[in-house]
């Protein structure tokens, strides 16, 4: 039995690094008939994001197996004015099993105040200067992040759980739970599927008598839309805090 008392303060500092509750699965998954979001280059998606302790905000992304020849991106409003230029040193890699290696550029922009309904579009410059535009519908709206979590906050309980619950989010569909080892320098242990109830069922064997965990939901409106993308509107919780003791 670890020491509890000497680290029970130690909470999860830092919630995940910019999209990591928020890949694309339509950006590894391939277009859709008629879908805009994809061009030659690759996937362009927006989400407006309620994350904890910051303003709303939006996340667009880039994704493409292109990212050598990238010059800049360029992202606009509906009517065509400029929204932002993405920082493409902001990115992550994914490699998948079945195709290209493939860079996400990834920005966080402060929600404008004059941000409206509509088709955003990202116009992608080669450094060959061919230009490639994708477009994807933003709803400027806020989902609600998950709470009433089980077990709550800093909770001891006697026996590892068999499942992890939480109130429903009004307007998500689906969510996502991420798990981590306070023991183990707050490793990531688990990456849920996409649920479409709030709660999870663990699996054997992976919670532990002594254990300290942390863990937290990513809520989303919908998921793979041909209008809206992967997801319009996505929230991440507070991390929650449990330990298991037995000899309570």
């Amino acid at each position: 039995m670890h020491n509890y008392t000497t680290l029970k303060t130690l909470l999860l500092a830092a919630l995940p690094a910019a999209g990591l509750c928020l890949w694309s699965t339509m950006a590894t998954a391939g277009p859709k008939p008629g879908d805009k979001h994809y061009n030659k280059i690759g996937f362009f998606d927006i989400h407006v994001c309620n994350w904890p302790n910051q303003p709303l905000f939006l996340m667009p992304l880039v994704s493409t197996a292109y990212y050598k020849d990238i010059e800049k991106v360029d992202v606009f409003y509906p009517d065509g004015r400029q929204l932002a230029e993405l920082d493409l040193s902001r990115f992550r890699t994914l490699e998948p099993k079945d195709g290209p290696k493939k860079q996400v550029f990834i920005n966080q922009l402060g929600l404008p105040d004059d941000a409206v309904e509509g088709w955003y579009s990202a116009r992608i410059k080669l450094k060959n200067g061919e230009t490639h535009t994708a477009s994807d519908y933003v709803v400027p709206s806020e989902l609600g992040r998950a709470g009433g979590q089980q077990p709550a906050h800093e909770e001891s309980v006697p026996l590892p759980p068999e499942k992890l619950s939480w109130d429903p989010v009004s307007g998500a569909g689906f969510y996502q739970v991420f798990i981590r080892d306070q023991w183990d320098d707050d490793k990531l242990i688990y990456t849920s599927k996409l649920l479409t109830e709030p709660e999870l069922q663990l699996p054997p064997g992976m919670i532990e008598d002594g254990g300290y965990y942390s863990w937290l939901v990513h809520a989303r409106d919908i998921n793979e839309d041909i209008t809206l993308g992967d997801f319009n509107s996505g929230s991440l919780s507070s991390p929650v805090t449990f330990i298991v003791d037995s000899s309570q």
